[in-house]
């Protein structure tokens, strides 16, 4: 495999993974998504349930 060749392949790969990280970007929707972050109750909150 050539210089060439190889400096292609590594194009190809960051241009396909940059694509594909805009794309996910774009069609996200927070409605349709469980929260990531988890919040944690605070003591009064808790000595009221």
């Amino acid at each position: 495999m050539s210089n060439l060749q190889f400096l292609l392949l590594i194009e190809a790969f960051l241009t396909l993974t940059l694509t594909s990280f805009i794309w996910f970007i774009a069609t996200w929707d927070a409605e349709k998504e469980q929260p990531v972050s988890l919040t944690v109750p605070t003591p009064t909150e808790r000595d009221l349930s």
